[in-house]
């Protein structure tokens, strides 16, 4: 470190108090150790491998991993409420630092993504342009904040030398499958090997050599972990692109741009992730994270345990998920999904003899039915199509399934409340036990069978219901066939046997469905990382080898995908890469002689990039390897109490529950399968920050105005003269509320502002910000300079003297406060502690004795850094303040000498007693009962009981 004294510089004003502490001399005193940090590398945090190893004591501290949420550079820039996460994270590590702990907090740029693609398809300007642009803009922003950032691990996805990982990630999860007896992945070509030995059969019986290589390729496509299919998709024409489920909202609409989204086919990249479901569930268990994270988790993966059964229909058969077998004999008709591939095959060209009037929608023939109900039910979203409404729609399409407990023909509907994405997109129906079964057959004049015996006194005849019954705590009835009968058993037991029954006739099996559907990972977008995928001229897929890595994105002249019509469904995606031909048409050698190849044109989704860039933070300039082990194993490896590893603290959002944290969840068992990393999680404790809002006001016609125009009288509102409304809401650029941390820090500085959004209140729960409350913890800062500083002549007024005892309790009980509220993150609360002692500082008056002022000095340095270094400079030290130890209380003097013990007869106070904390209750009772106020008020009354809380409580009740 070095000993230059940055304080030597500070300037004079020309004022009656020249060196009082304000907001110009914060800015000097920021910009200037700002700059220092930056030329010492005061934030660099040493990798195990060289750095550690020449110095023990450095080695020998346990290491602490710290990351935010990766922002993406916004053209707005930041407001206020942007920063509040990496404040915390940054006192946060401060203190780790402090106390003992080889830090590692750096920040990087998620920076692929549709905001950049859509500003270049409106100017023109290359999205790399923009978003560079937008990422300095950032960086000068957060760098004012005085983050300690170890800024040579900084990067952005956007940079090749990363995205090259990316890419290579993917091509381990292509050229890998997930092994169910293994439970893990393991490389395709182990895979191959069972097929070439006859080891693992090959579907269709047929020998692995037999095949040609397109078929095995489709055999191989099966089982890969990254593979392409025709599916049903969310295509938004829009857009021009497909959307993941969970980007699009519940009136199905796409989330950016609120377009029309319908469902489609079309072939796209898909992430096995569901072969990693239960494993994501169970692993939930050991993470350090909010429960109402995990329990989202846990319902969007949705685990059911049940029985698959097979309808047979015309020599084939449609395979049904149900979590109740044991009423089997209660389906009386069946419901596909209208996208279900099977429908087409099943739908005769007439109506069958006899057909209802009421099944066929009004159409001449099943195909036309068929189509025009597609169409309908393509318009609405999952959702908008699982709603409760009574009205049941659908069509019957000419078909009839055999139920297999009693041979029973049961009409095959089309309905849309029925979900391709949902088990396997087909239903059986048991109206008289399922709300909306029995709402459809009521509407569709279907049977309705009572299977489960009601309990609530209705009886079996199920004419006289006006609605289902549901219960898992009934007999069931009504259900005996030629070689099985449930008739009498409870539920749990009827499962049971009709699922040995299934097994032994082959009629279906027990197990476990998921709500979790493979992660569609293609877009079709030009701004996203190409996938390092060609195919041959048969269409045949290959990856390129790890020598061709990075694929960079070539120069296109239109950076937009092609958009329809928003209201046109039948439209297909026209992505920017194919425009290039010169790019995608290419001749390669793979290994076996220069062939030509066309590249895969879609990109991949931006969520690819923050699927594992903590692991770059730990040797982001490793061009051989995605990360070293060693370096991997020291910052992320299991460890006592963390037996997956991971990060140490994860800092972020709420709203990435299910998408971003499930994405890189998935990607790290990938990697953890296949021996890349040790860590088989990615990130241990997660802690989501709440959110800084703010007032929003809006005109009669509901447009927001500018709130810093809005003047108030009289308890209403009003902006240029008209009255408007005002509403507690988001803060942003478009609701014209936004406060940017550069009027802060311009107005009160950077510590001002840290210390303010850390005092608003808890870190997790959202808060109101207060432009006119932010003065507070400035004067809380211009009393700390004043208690140390002498504010005319710029003089240290420190005096080395011992501090009285009053003083040395407030000390350490400040000391032991903060301590533990900087721990528990309870930084609000280490503020008012901070603030506490500072008073009784200036209230004592007088010279601060130097062990004081040096230990709220070394307090108040995680939270106001800058100030702290400055003050600690001018104490006289020449290390920097970030690597001091934090101070440690001493027991003696936290404890209070006495306590107020109160005494009450009959419920009210009678005396106040000043007794020692650690006093019995025994002799807090005799002590009690010997105080005259105490003999005075009860007066010569006998005693019926008395209840003793001690230290602080006597109740005595009377006789």
């Amino acid at each position: 470190m070095s000993e230059t004294n940055p304080a030597a510089t500070a300037p004079m004003a020309a004022d009656a108090a020249p060196h009082r502490y304000t907001a110009a001399m914060a800015a000097e005193i920021e910009a200037r150790w700002q700059d220092f940090w930056d030329a010492e590398g005061t934030y660099d945090a040493p990798n195990p491998k060289g750095d550690l190893a020449g110095d023990p004591e450095l080695a020998a501290r346990p290491k602490k991993f710290i990351m935010d949420m990766f922002p993406y550079p916004s053209g707005a820039g930041l407001h206020v409420g942007h920063p509040l996460g990496y404040i915390a994270t940054d006192v946060f590590a401060r203190f780790q630092r402090m106390t003992g702990h080889n830090v590692l907090h750096t920040l990087g740029f998620d920076a692929f993504g549709l905001p950049a693609e859509q500003y270049a398809v409106q100017t023109g300007t290359h999205p790399r342009v923009s978003t560079e642009a937008n990422m300095k803009n950032m960086q000068g922003q957060l760098r004012r904040l005085g983050l300690g950032h170890d800024k040579r691990r900084s990067f952005a996805t956007i940079d090749p030398e990363y995205y090259k990982w990316t890419q290579w990630i993917f091509l381990q999860i292509f050229n890998s499958w997930y092994d169910d007896e293994a439970k893990k992945a393991r490389p395709i070509a182990d895979l191959v090997a069972q097929f070439e030995s006859g080891e693992r059969a090959v579907p269709g019986g047929r020998a692995w050599g037999e095949l040609t290589e397109g078929e095995r390729a489709d055999v191989l496509g099966e089982y890969r972990l990254a593979y392409a299919s025709d599916a049903p998709v969310n295509w938004c024409p829009g857009l021009g692109t497909v959307l993941a489920n969970e980007e699009v909202t519940a009136d199905g609409r796409s989330e950016r741009g609120n377009f029309p989204v319908f469902k489609s086919k079309l072939r796209q990249w898909n992430m096995r992730i569901t072969a990693y479901a239960d494993r994501l569930l169970e692993d939930l268990d050991q993470l350090d994270w909010p429960e109402a994270i995990k329990l989202q988790q846990r319902n969007w993966i949705g685990r059911s345990e049940g029985a698959r059964v097979d309808f047979p229909i015309d020599g084939e058969h449609v395979t049904v998920f149900t979590t109740r077998p044991d009423t089997l004999f209660g389906a009386t008709y069946m419901v596909l999904a209208p996208e279900h591939p099977l429908v087409e095959k099943f739908t005769p060209a007439a109506w069958p003899e006899g057909t209802h009037d009421a099944w066929t929608g009004g159409h001449a023939t099943p195909t036309e039915a068929v189509a025009a109900y597609r169409a309908q039910a393509a318009s609405k979203s999952d959702v908008e199509r699982q709603a409760e409404a009574k009205d049941k729609t659908g069509v019957f399409i000419g078909a009839y399934a055999t139920n297999p407990v009693n041979g029973e023909r049961v009409p095959v509907f089309i309905a849309d409340y029925v979900l391709m994405g949902y088990g396997t997109g087909a239903i059986m129906a048991v109206p008289a036990h399922d709300t909306r079964d029995f709402e459809f057959a009521r509407a569709f004049e279907l049977p309705i069978r009572c299977v489960v015996e009601p309990t609530d006194g209705r009886g079996t005849d199920t004419s006289t219901w006006d609605e289902a019954f549901a219960s898992y705590d009934a007999k069931i009835v009504n259900s005996s066939g030629a070689d099985v009968s449930l008739d009498g058993l409870p539920v749990v037991e009827a499962k049971a046997r009709i699922t040995e029954w299934l097994e032994r006739t082959g009629s279906g099996r027990g197990t476990v469905n998921f709500r979790l559907r493979d992660w569609l990972f293609s877009r079709q977008r030009y701004w996203g990382e190409p996938f390092p995928i060609v195919y041959d001229e048969d269409g045949i897929a290959h990856a390129l080898p790890e020598s061709m890595l990075p694929l960079e994105l070539p120069e296109v002249e239109d950076y937009s995908p092609r958009t329809f019509d928003p209201d046109d469904a039948d439209t297909r995606p026209e992505t920017p890469l194919s425009r290039n031909e010169d790019w995608v048409n290419v001749t390669l050698d793979l290994g076996d002689g220069p062939k030509k190849y066309r590249r895969e044109t879609n990109t991949m989704p931006n969520w690819a990039g923050s699927c594992w860039y903590e692991l770059r933070y730990l040797d982001p300039h490793n061009s051989e390897q995605l990360v070293d082990p060693e370096i991997e194993q020291y910052w992320m490896g299991p460890r006592e109490g963390q037996p997956h590893g991971g990060v140490d603290l994860y800092v972020g959002g709420a709203e990435h529950a299910v998408l971003h944290l499930l994405y890189a969840r998935f990607w790290s068992k990938v990697l953890f399968d296949l021996g890349h990393v040790s860590s088989a999680e990615p990130f241990h404790k997660l802690f989501n920050q709440g959110m800084i809002q703010a007032y929003v006001y809006r005109d009669a016609r509901g447009i927001a105005v500018p709130a810093a125009e809005v003047e108030e009288r009289d308890g209403a509102y009003y902006y240029q003269g008209e009255k408007v409304s005002r509403l507690l809401g988001k803060m942003g650029k478009s609701l014209k509320n936004a406060v940017t941390p550069d009027e802060i820090c311009a107005e009160y500085g950077a510590d001002t502002l840290r210390l303010y959004e850390m005092a608003m209140g808890p870190l997790d729960v959202s808060r109101p910000w207060d432009t006119r409350a932010v003065v507070g913890q400035f004067r809380l800062l211009q009393r700390l300079w004043r208690n140390i500083v002498d504010e005319a002549t710029g003089d240290v007024t420190v005096v080395d003297a011992e501090p009285d005892e009053g003083t040395l309790r407030a000390l350490h009980k400040a000391v032991d406060g903060v301590r533990q509220d900087l721990e528990g993150m309870r930084f609000n609360t280490a503020i008012a502690k901070v603030t506490e002692l500072n008073n009784h500082l200036t209230k004592v008056g007088g010279p601060v004795p130097r062990t004081v002022a040096e230990r709220l000095v070394l307090m108040v340095a995680p939270l106001a850094p800058h100030v702290a270094e400055e003050l600690w400079r001018k104490l006289g030290h020449t290390d920097s303040v970030v690597h001091q130890d934090f101070p440690v209380a001493d027991p003696a003097y936290v404890v209070d000498e006495t306590v107020t013990c109160v005494v009450q007869i009959k419920g009210k106070v009678k005396a106040r007693l000043e007794v020692a904390p650690s006093i019995s209750e025994e002799d807090l009772e005799k002590t009690a009962l010997a105080d005259e106020k105490v003999v005075a008020a009860l007066g010569g009354a006998g005693i019926r009981k008395v209840i003793v809380r001690a230290p602080k409580l006597v109740n005595i009740v009377p006789a």
